[in-house]
């Protein structure tokens, strides 16, 4: 969270940058070759960064070993706790969508399916308008500013959502009112 609310403004924006530029890469070039292109780059600079060392080390007459010899020692392998801890959280959320998905798509309450379907239809809208790579950019980018303005201007933001809520909430009472059948069961 510290980076989305820009604590350490060196981090999140080396975070954000490359979030984009690897976005942006996305929008011109397939996966493949972007995954290619950035294991490439790597790559040269490990190489010329492990020669430019051996170099220097022949030159000065050192023994410092392996210029990457801390980070080859890092255990990186997952133990089976970890690997079953994430399978878990994965399933866990896997069967609340589905539980949640036959729900709406089977009318268990027809309010929320009715909100389901207009969410369905606005989305088809939004699929005219925008690619898949357009909204993952806009996504990341509301996901570095909105913390942040919203942190600045929390009071207006709030006043204006409770009025925005106080009218959505009267406007589903009146369709609630005038469909039958379509009362909330916890009402």
């Amino acid at each position: 969270m510290d980076l989305l609310y820009w604590r350490n403004v060196k981090q999140s924006g080396a975070v954000f940058s490359s979030a984009l530029l690897l976005l942006f890469s996305l929008t011109q070039f397939s996966v493949v070759s972007v995954a290619a292109y950035l294991g490439l780059a790597a790559l040269s600079a490990t190489i010329s960064f492990r020669i430019y060392k051996s170099v220097l080390q022949a030159v000065q007459k050192t023994d410092e070993g392996h210029p990457f010899k801390a980070y080859l020692e890092i255990e990186i392998t997952l133990s089976q706790d970890q690997i079953s801890k994430y399978a878990d959280k994965i399933l866990l959320y896997t069967n609340t969508c589905m539980k949640e998905l036959r729900r709406l798509f089977l009318v268990q309450d027809l309010i929320d399916s009715l909100k389901f379907a207009v969410l369905m239809w606005l989305l088809t809208y939004v699929g005219a308008l925008f690619n898949g790579l357009t909204l993952l950019i806009l996504t990341v980018v509301s996901m570095f500013t909105m913390p942040v303005v919203y942190e600045k201007h929390q009071a207006q933001i709030d006043q204006y959502v409770g009025l925005i809520r106080t009218q959505v909430n009267g406007v589903v009472g009146k369709i609630q009112a005038k469909i039958p059948g379509a009362k909330r069961k916890d009402e």
